[in-house]
């Protein structure tokens, strides 16, 4: 059997000549051909759609990263703000709610994993297992921001959740092995990204977006986070708890103060109304907060509306006016 040449070995580092230095150059090197082969060996619909997706997470992670209110608790974009107020609208709400107490640490987790994806893709690194991830974090998005966005197209991440199971099977079928190699090159990449990953969150920090602001301000939620057929609870400036929607028409919102006798109102999801638990009035915020059923079955006349908040987009935000 011919013999390899030479340079493979200095590569792989059995040459004892040459040194750790040259022999982590040689691994850079061909690392860097390596992914310049996993590029052109792809058709150009999956090399966009590699492309597509790996962009896409690491901008999701620069978004996070470089917002300095997100991993800062009493701040409008907070982490445990978002996970708090999809709680009521998700079907994984009580896991949601569990994972309040930890929601600083979630944010890290997502944070890395965002990035780490998308490195992973882009530079062909554990493809397959990244493409499986891409995919199962759609989904847990799906689950817990826009399972109840209706029509379903409307809500970006089931269409990402297909995007990343497309990959997957595209990268599946021409290697069905999914192996995760932790021998000493498989080692340095895997610590690669992990540093391009810890440097791009410095970045972040250092170049952040803006300051980050205490909650109860006039910022109600970012936009990115409160889908078209969501809803989310806030505190007014003064004090006051309020409920937000998000239509096709636009955003809106009312006092979850009721006007019978002050008890706070919750959406429900299965009647579309806001419901008091005290007397069991209910409202229609769908219907400028009219009354539909009145306090312990009284009349409807009873009973004024509920109070509107003004909101409106601003920018990046939705705000109290």
């Amino acid at each position: 059997m011919a013999e390899q040449p030479a340079v493979n070995r200095q590569v792989l580092g059995s040459s004892p000549s040459q040194g750790a230095f040259p022999t982590t150059l040689h691994l850079m090197a061909y690392r860097a051909k390596s992914v310049i082969a996993s590029w052109q060996s792809q058709s150009i619909s999956t090399r966009i759609l590699r492309a597509w997706l790996g962009i896409t997470w690491i901008y999701g992670g620069w978004d996070k990263a470089s917002d300095p209110s997100f991993l800062t608790p009493g701040t409008v974009n907070y982490i445990g703000n978002q996970i708090n107020g999809f709680i009521e609208i998700s079907p994984i709400g009580p896991l949601l709610k569990g994972s309040l107490e930890y929601a600083t640490f979630a944010g890290w987790f997502i944070l890395i994993l965002e990035f780490a994806t998308g490195l992973c893709t882009l530079l062909f690194i554990l493809p397959r297992f990244a493409a499986f991830v891409g995919f199962a974090t759609s989904v847990g998005l799906w689950l817990t921001v826009t399972f109840h966005v209706r029509p379903y197209f409307i809500a970006s991440d089931t269409a990402y959740a297909v995007m990343w199971l497309a990959y997957f099977f595209v990268l599946y079928s021409s290697n069905k092995r999914i192996d995760i190699n932790m021998d000493r090159r498989g080692a340095i990449r895997i610590g690669s990204v992990l540093a391009m990953t810890a440097g791009l969150i410095g970045l972040g920090k250092f170049f952040p977006r803006e300051s980050a602001q205490a909650g109860g301000g006039k910022r109600i939620v970012k936009l990115e986070v409160l889908p078209i057929g969501a809803q989310y609870p806030f505190t007014r400036a003064n004090g006051e708890a309020a409920v937000l929607f998000r239509t096709r028409a636009g955003v809106f919102a009312y006092s979850a103060i009721c006007t019978h006798q002050g008890c706070e109102v919750k959406f429900s999801k299965k009647s579309q109304h806001l419901e008091c638990p005290c007397h069991m009035a209910a409202f229609d915020p769908f219907q400028d907060a009219k009354v539909v059923v009145g306090p312990s079955n009284a009349s409807t006349k009873s009973i004024r509306p509920l109070p509107k908040v003004d909101v409106k987009i601003d920018g990046a935000y939705v705000v109290e006016v």
